[in-house]
């Protein structure tokens, strides 16, 4: 049997609306307006303090604005270490999980309900599960922005979540160097597949700047991520530089935006902050 171009086109059209029948519908989370996912390639590029320093610095633009953190690195959670809070979620009547708040956030977490040094060895389907649990399970009460922690990569996680519930937007998080840029920009590529606006770059690890001599060197490059952005055309959001303040308050739970709020470093992320504000507005414009 021979095949045409217009049987191959039937055939993926087919295709399509089969696989379009096959994913589930999305539902909004119950209280919550949008909901922003900060998502890299690769790890250890800076994620998790972004998206605990983003939340923070919605609230502290806006004091009116009401945010929360879903934590949604099942394998790695870093958000109960970053906000300073243990202990496990209480259950409300309904039987949903109360979230634990600090710096007047609530953050859901897996780290709230496995122990600290549990390692979690699961297969796809528990983690799943796990992930339904944290986006249905949780009452959030009513909240203007809730930022959700992506895992690094583009797999089941990431495809569960943007295919469930509805996403203002994505914020992808990387450093100038090569090697971080090409998974940041699979990652963009991936919320472009499913739909979900990419609100911008946020370029970490920017710049190091000496505490001695106030030199200033490009670790792990000069401009990467803009280069990214302008071949992407999405915006970049903002630099956050490589500094000793963050790694430190991150490691003693205290993030930079309200350990150190006249700091440089906390005006960078709430600089981020407005800029994710503003692209919001556009696409709701």
């Amino acid at each position: 049997m021979k095949y045409t171009s217009c049987s191959f086109h039937d055939v993926s059209e087919r295709q399509k609306q089969h696989m379009a029948r096959g994913l589930p519908k999305q539902k909004p989370i119950a209280g919550v307006k949008q909901v922003i996912v900060v998502a890299s390639g690769k790890g250890g590029v800076g994620k998790s303090t972004t998206a605990v320093n983003l939340a923070l610095g919605l609230t502290a633009n806006d004091p009116s604005k009401t945010v929360g953190i879903l934590d949604a690195d099942v394998y790695g959670p870093s958000v109960p270490k970053l906000m300073n809070l243990k202990g496990n979620p209480e259950l409300t009547d309904s039987n949903l999980m109360r979230p634990l708040t600090n710096f007047g956030i609530p953050c859901m977490s897996m780290g709230f309900l496995v122990e600290d040094v549990a390692p979690i060895v699961w297969r796809g389907l528990m983690v799943m599960s796990a992930i339904e649990k944290l986006l249905r399970q949780v009452d959030w009460g009513l909240l203007d922005y809730l930022v959700i922690d992506m895992p690094p990569g583009t797999g089941d996680v990431q495809l569960s979540i943007t295919q469930n519930i509805p996403i203002a937007g994505a914020v992808i998080v990387s450093t100038p160097q090569d090697i971080a840029l090409l998974d940041a920009r699979r990652g963009a590529e991936m919320f472009k597949k499913v739909n979900v606006p990419v609100l911008g770059l946020v370029q970490n690890m920017s710049v190091f700047q000496c505490p001695k001599c106030n030199h200033q060197t490009h670790i792990f490059g000069d401009d990467g991520a803009r280069a990214l952005a302008e071949t992407l055309g999405v915006k970049v959001l903002g630099d956050i530089p490589l500094h000793l303040s963050i790694r430190e308050m991150s490691d003693r739970g205290q993030p930079v935006v309200v350990a150190s709020p006249d700091s440089p470093e906390a005006e960078a992320y709430r600089r981020v902050a407005a800029a994710v504000v503003q692209r919001l507005e556009e696409l709701s414009g």
